[in-house]
């Protein structure tokens, strides 16, 4: 029986969700509907300025979950693969500014690589970034996409990719983020997260819509679509997961809603279906 979540304790958001507000807006609504967490996207940051993020952020007493994101390290040129290593530095710099303690990482693809060379890119990239993660005390979470990102998102599209890029960099600093829109169709889904255990650093919610409209902007909220978001919680506690529940809706319809009632709809949803 997988309990029901009965308060918003672990409850986040990620700014994404108000795409067309700004930090100080965000954190206000935050702050009002009593959510604890956020999760900040760097668009946000420079919109405002990473001084005015960190001193919004710190007087707003919400818990900075992570910052998104960083990655996109594949390329058929060694200078754009330099200059994302270099990008995700100045975001694990950034995260260490505003108090995350965790950089997701959107890995990266490149159409015109076979997938393995752009995966041995990923592992090259992390591998080359890590010792400025270790130094900034920020770890980094591989995120799987779903295959349908293959091309030019993500060549890391299972859990079973993620699982095992994590496993060859061996780092106390390096693991996994669990987002259910992109895992939910996994044949194996439960036995590679109880493989990841602990090293599960992050779990994201949203649902997919049928038939989904757009494969970006148009994912639901918890309850909307076919994901059993409750089971896959369940299998990630079970695997040791204890931290915040992330709300990430990218959707063209909600982002057009007043914000406060969105965030009343979200929060109705995350108690009814996470």
């Amino acid at each position: 029986m997988v309990e029901r979540l009965t308060d918003y304790s672990r409850l986040a958001i990620h700014s994404m969700c108000f795409k067309f507000l700004n930090l100080f807006q965000i954190v206000e609504l935050f702050q009002k509907e009593g959510v604890p967490g956020i999760t900040v996207w760097r668009e946000h940051i420079h919109d405002i300025g990473l001084k005015e993020s960190r001193k919004v952020l710190n007087d707003s007493g919400l818990k900075v979950v992570s910052l998104c994101r960083g990655g996109f390290f594949p390329s058929a040129g060694a200078g754009e693969r330099e200059r994302a290593c270099v990008e995700t530095m100045k975001a694990i710099d950034e995260a260490h500014e505003i108090g995350a303690p965790l950089v997701v990482l959107v890995c990266g693809a490149e159409p015109r690589l076979p997938l393995q060379e752009a995966r041995q890119h990923i592992l090259d990239g992390i591998q080359k970034v890590l010792p400025h993660a270790k130094s900034a005390q920020v770890c980094l979470g591989v995120e799987p996409l779903h295959p349908m990102y293959a091309d030019n998102r993500s060549a890391i599209n299972t859990m079973e990719q993620a699982n095992n890029v994590v496993s060859a960099l061996h780092s106390e600093w390096v693991g996994i983020v669990l987002d259910v829109y992109h895992v939910w169709w996994e044949a194996c889904l439960q036995s590679e997260i109880m493989r990841a255990g602990r090293k599960i650093m992050a779990f994201h919610v949203s649902d997919w819509k049928t038939p989904t409209e757009h494969i970006l902007t148009d994912r639901g909220l918890m309850g909307e679509g076919c994901i059993n978001i409750r089971q896959i919680r369940a299998w990630a506690e079970q695997a040791g997961f204890r931290g915040f529940i992330e709300v990430e809706v990218f959707s063209e319809k909600y982002w057009k809603e007043e914000p406060g009632y969105y965030i009343q709809r979200i929060k109705e949803a995350y108690l009814r279906c996470v």
